[in-house]
C-alpha cells in the first residue's frame, strides 16, 4: 500500500556539513512541520494510480518522496534520467528524499509517473500552506506586494506553416505505420509521402522569396491532404477492427490508443491545412485566436511582448513579497491586458492572508484610473503605485513622493526575481507536455523557489 511517509528508513546518513546540504536539511524540517502537505500529495497519487482503496501490494514511492523529488528536480534543473542518477549517487539527495542506504533509488520512469501525477490544484494548495507558514514565522507578512507578468515558453520549435504541415505528415504517417505493424500490410494499406513532404519543407525553408515558396507550398499542402485522407481510411479500418470479438485485450488497448491518436491529429491537421492555405495561398491575416502553433502543444498561446518580440507559451501573473517569496501566481490562457489583472491579484492576497496588502505596486502596464480607485477602496490598502502613472498623479497613488519612489524601486526588484526563477528553476521554458502539466510545472518551480528562499531566511 502506498504510504504518506516512510515510518522507518533502511539506514540513513547524517547531513553533510556543507551549505547546500544545510539548505536541504532546513527545507526538510520545514516540510516536516506541515504533515498535511503529504496528505494532499497522497490523494493525487492514489487517484493517478487508481489505488485509492488498495490495502495490499507494493505501494511505490511515498507521498513525501514524490514531493521532495519534484523539488529537487526543479531546483537543480534535472531531467528524469539525471534525477534518477543523482538519487542513486548522492548522499544528501537520498537523505532529503528519505531514501535509505539499503533502499533502491526509484527509476526515471517511476519518478516521471509519480511526479506527473501531482495536480496543479494540489501544488497551489501546498504553496499557500508554505506562504502562511512564512507569515507565522515572520519571514513574509504580505503587507507589501509587487505584481508583474512574464511568459513561460512551451517546449516547441519556432512555428512556421511548412514546419507544421511537415509535423502533421510525419505524425499521421507514424500512427498509420503502427496500425500496419499491428494489423498487417494486407489490412492497413497506404503510401508513405514522408520523403516528398520533407523535401518540400526544406525547399520552403531555403527559398529566397515568397514567390519561390508558392510552388513548394502548394505541393506540401497537397501532400498533407493526401496523408490526411489516408489517415481517415486507416482510422476507419482500426475502428472496424476494434469491434471484433476475438481481439486480444492487449492488442485492443494498443489499437484504441492508435485510434485516439489518429482522431486527435486528424483534427489538428485539418486546422493546419486550413490556416496554411489562408495565410500562404490566399494572403489572409489569420487572427491569433484561430492559429495553431504546435500540433503537440496545441494549448500554446501567441504572446506579443512590448511590440518587440513574439513568444509562444503562456503568460503568468506573479505576486511577490518583500522576502522575495512568490506569494501567488496565475497561469493565464490567451494574452489578456495587464490592466485587467491588477484587482484580481490583490483580491487573491485577501484569500491567502485574510487581509489586503497595505502597499501594492505594479508595472506600468497595469496602470489605469479605474484600477487605482478600485484597489485603494479595499480595506487596509494605503498606497497603490504604478511604475508609469499614465496621467495619474503621484499624490493619488502614494502618501508622499518619498513613498512613491520607494515603492517604485521596490517593484523593480520583481524583475530580478523573475530572472532568478527562469535561470535557476526552469521557468523560462516548460518541458512537460499538455496544458495541465504546463500549469503543474510552473507551480512546481514556484514551490521549489519559495522553499529555498524561506530556508535561506531561516538560516540567516
Amino acid at each position: 500500500m502506498r504510504q504518506t511517509r516512510r515510518i522507518q528508513l533502511l539506514l540513513t546518513e547524517p547531513w553533510l556539513d556543507l551549505e547546500r546540504a544545510k539548505e536541504l536539511e532546513t527545507i526538510s524540517r520545514l516540510l516536516d512541520q506541515h504533515p498535511t502537505i503529504n496528505d494532499l500529495v497522497l490523494q493525487d497519487l492514489r487517484t493517478a494510480t487508481g489505488a485509492g482503496g488498495r490495502q495490499v501490494g507494493a505501494g511505490g514511492m511515498s507521498a513525501e518522496q514524490v514531493l521532495r523529488a519534484l523539488l529537487l528536480k526543479q531546483m537543480e534543473g534535472y531531467s528524469y534520467r539525471e534525477l534518477a542518477f543523482h538519487l542513486a549517487d548522492s548522499r544528501s539527495y537520498r537523505t532529503f528524499c528519505r531514501i535509505g542506504l539499503a533502499e533502491e533509488a526509484p527509476s526515471k520512469s517511476a519518478l516521471a509517473a509519480n511526479i506527473k501525477g501531482l495536480r496543479v490544484e494540489t501544488l497551489e494548495a501546498i504553496n499557500r500552506v508554505i506562504v502562511v507558514a512564512a507569515d507565522e514565522a515572520g519571514v513574509e507578512n504580505g503587507r507589501r506586494a509587487r505584481v508583474d507578468c512574464t511568459v513561460v515558453e512551451s517546449n516547441i520549435h519556432e512555428p512556421t506553416d511548412s514546419g507544421l504541415l511537415w509535423d502533421c505528415v510525419r505524425k499521421l504517417t507514424d500512427l498509420m505505420n503502427q496500425a500496419r505493424k499491428l494489423l498487417g500490410a494486407n489490412i492497413v494499406t497506404f503510401s508513405s509521402h514522408r520523403r516528398r513532404a520533407k523535401r518540400r519543407h526544406k525547399e520552403i525553408s531555403t527559398a529566397k522569396s515568397n514567390e519561390d515558396r508558392q510552388k513548394p507550398y502548394r505541393d506540401l499542402i497537397g501532400v498533407s491532404e493526401q496523408v490526411r485522407d489516408d489517415a481517415r481510411r486507416v482510422l476507419a479500418v482500426v475502428q472496424e477492427q476494434l469491434g471484433r470479438m476475438d481481439l486480444d485485450p492487449l492488442q485492443a488497448l494498443v489499437l484504441k490508443g492508435i485510434a485516439q491518436g489518429l482522431e486527435r491529429f486528424l483534427a489538428l491537421t485539418e486546422q493546419v491545412i486550413d490556416q496554411s492555405r489562408r495565410r500562404v495561398l490566399l494572403g489572409e491575416s489569420v487572427p491569433a485566436g484561430e492559429k495553431i502553433v504546435s500540433i503537440f502543444e496545441e494549448h500554446t498561446d501567441i504572446i506579443r511582448k512590448d511590440r518587440r518580440e513574439t513568444l509562444y507559451g503562456h503568460k503568468i501573473c506573479l505576486t511577490a513579497g518583500a522576502s522575495s517569496m512568490i506569494l501567488d501566481l496565475v497561469v493565464l490562457e490567451g494574452n489578456p491586458a495587464d490592466s485587467t489583472l491588477a484587482e484580481k491579484a490583490v483580491d487573491r492576497q485577501k484569500e491567502i492572508f485574510g487581509r489586503f496588502p497595505r502597499q501594492v505596486t505594479f508595472d506600468g502596464g497595469f496602470s489605469s484610473k479605474a484600477n487605482l480607485q478600485a484597489i485603494k477602496a479595499k480595506e487596509g490598502v494605503q498606497d497603490v503605485v504604478f511604475s508609469k502613472g499614465r496621467g495619474l498623479a503621484v499624490s493619488d497613488m502614494a502618501r508622499s513622493s518619498w513613498v512613491y519612489r520607494r515603492l517604485r524601486n521596490f517593484r523593480a526588484g520583481v524583475e530580478g526575481l523573475i530572472s532568478f526563477l527562469k535561470r535557476i528553476f526552469g521557468l523560462d521554458r516548460c518541458t512537460w507536455r499538455s496544458w495541465p502539466s504546463f500549469q503543474s510545472y510552473v507551480w512546481g518551480s514556484i514551490l521549489a523557489c519559495n522553499l529555498l528562499v524561506m530556508a535561506r531566511h531561516t538560516m540567516a
